[in-house]
């Protein structure tokens, strides 16, 4: 599918439907540049937490997520005990999955050994870009891959260091939502700001019908 005209007026992707937190988190958080390592560390974990899930389903738990998790400082998670975990296994407000909160531990770890012992969580995954952003243009949703060659290795990488679930597809997602890759479609709003360019004109809404609603896809657990 190519991109969706909105009542506003406005193109964007398909995945966000018209679901308002959706399309928030679209125009305002995907696709943008991050450079902060903690915060990295948390859309890592948090896009784990979606293997098998839809993203709107983390989206809507990620402020329960934050609380859950002490606001995803590595640090803390990183000396999480066996209660903790029983703890938070009875959380309803996250996903109860103990393999990946005990995955969010184990990484939590390998997070400050390559804040410790590395160049820093940031450039480690940066240097598979060259520190630049990638820009595609895609035309259709059908053109996006679900995984890339720099997804795997970066995967590799990380499963090296004793990250978990890192698989190369939750990578490439990853990759996407942190502005490694600019994935936007070229028709989208976002795609030229996002790529260096100018915004494309907004046209008035009155002459805008309302678009039918598109269900994200469900990604499987890489």
């Amino acid at each position: 599918m190519t991109a969706v005209l909105h009542p506003d007026g406005l193109k964007r992707c398909t995945w966000p439907g018209q679901d308002p937190l959706y399309v928030a988190y679209h125009d305002t958080e995907w696709g943008v540049p991050e450079h902060d390592d903690r915060a990295l560390y948390e859309k890592l974990m948090l896009d784990g937490f979606q293997a098998g899930l839809s993203w709107i389903t983390i989206l809507r738990k990620r402020d329960n997520f934050r609380t859950a998790f002490d606001g995803f400082a590595p640090e803390t998670i990183a000396r999480y005990d066996a209660a903790k975990v029983a703890a938070l296994m009875q959380d309803a407000g996250i996903v109860r999955n103990r393999a990946k909160i005990e995955g969010a531990v184990l990484s939590a770890r390998a997070w400050l050994d390559a804040m410790e012992k590395g160049p820093g969580f940031s450039t480690l995954l940066w240097n598979f870009l060259d520190g630049k952003p990638q820009v595609n243009r895609f035309r259709s949703s059908a053109e996006v891959p679900a995984e890339t060659p720099v997804s795997r290795a970066m995967s590799k990488e990380l499963a090296s260091r004793g990250f978990k679930f890192c698989g190369p597809t939750i990578v490439y997602a990853f990759m996407q939502a942190v502005g490694m890759v600019n994935d936007h479609l070229v028709t989208c709003h976002r795609h030229a700001p996002l790529a260096g360019g100018p915004p494309r004109p907004v046209k008035r809404a009155s002459a805008v019908k309302p678009a039918t609603p598109a269900r994200p896809a469900i990604r499987k657990k890489s």
